[in-house]
């Protein structure tokens, strides 16, 4: 059994991921407390949407942590698949909320209610310059968990600039209808990227192959390969959505060479596949044309 093992630090990025926790766990309190005094859905759907980018971080910071533990009995292939369960929870938890403002919206917007709109500005100040904080802190991380997490905390910055924009609109010219409007515009929002995300998350748990890996490039390159003849029973999935697992059976050419250099040649396709593809775990199992494969579905 060929396994390959990709090392990185994450002690800075797991600090990063705490910080922009923190920072937006603080002020997703904030603005539920200011869009119930402000009488504003738009920043309580922002505030809903501020709390799933929330999850998202804590449960990125937890799972960071857990999916480094090694495999052990129970679990043969470590941790990594942990990561899967914060973005369902995540999901379920935006759907939930996301229905909420949308089920309070639709009266609004027949029977429109005056919102504070001084209040609503001065909030969404406040979240421009909270979002963007944690979104410079995450731009200095290297990690694709922090590149994520960034993106997210970049979508609320431009969810605030709007907030920010209409709440001086409502101050000069009288237009309620415009708060439960963008409420809605947010939720909808929310539920475009809850859908990706769980689309995305089900790939993975259904051993769907990695989305930036194609399965006949891999064959083609290894069949290109010298030594190899053919290559059947390719089993390419991701544990979770980074850590790619390919397991393969090999058909050599020549049934003369020796066990070094068949070997060899295992090495070598494990090299090629790892510093080409980004496949991690690599399992082969080298046979000769002469010989028959002993798996039932050595023809796939």
């Amino acid at each position: 059994m060929g396994h390959n093992h990709h090392h990185h630090s994450h002690g800075s990025s797991t600090g990063n991921i705490a910080v922009a926790f923190f920072l937006n766990l603080a002020f997703t309190i904030i603005e539920f407390i200011g869009g119930f005094y402000t009488n504003s859905l738009a920043i309580m759907s922002d505030a809903l949407h501020d709390l799933g980018d929330s999850l998202s971080l804590g449960l990125s910071w937890y799972f960071q942590k857990k999916s480094t533990k090694r495999a052990n009995k129970k679990y043969s292939y470590g941790y990594k698949r942990f990561s899967l369960l914060g973005a369902v929870i995540n999901s379920i938890v935006l759907v939930i909320g996301s229905v909420f403002i949308i089920k309070e919206a639709i009266p609004r917007i027949i029977n429109p209610e005056s919102a504070d709109a001084k209040g609503m500005m001065w909030l969404a100040v406040l979240g421009i310059i909270v979002n963007g904080a944690a979104v410079l802190k995450l731009k200095k991380g290297t990690s694709i968990n922090e590149r994520v997490v960034s993106l997210h905390l970049l979508e609320d910055v431009l969810g605030w600039v709007v907030v920010l924009l209409a709440s001086i609109v409502m101050q000069f010219w009288d237009v309620p209808v415009l708060d439960p409007v963008l409420s809605i515009a947010i939720a909808g929002f929310v539920l475009y990227n809850v859908y990706k995300n769980i689309k995305e998350s089900l790939r993975v748990i259904l051993q769907g192959t990695p989305e930036n890996v194609s399965v006949e490039e891999v064959q083609q390159r290894i069949v290109s390969m010298e030594e190899i003849e053919n290559i059947h029973d390719c089993h390419l999935w991701t544990m979770d959505g980074q850590y790619n697992v390919f397991t393969a059976h090999l058909v050599i050419k020549n049934s003369e060479l020796s066990w070094g250099k068949n070997h060899q040649i295992k090495q070598e396709v494990k090299r090629v596949l790892h510093d080409e593809f980004h496949l991690e775990h690599i399992t082969l199992e080298l046979e000769f044309a002469s010989q028959e494969c002993d798996y039932e579905n050595c023809g796939s």
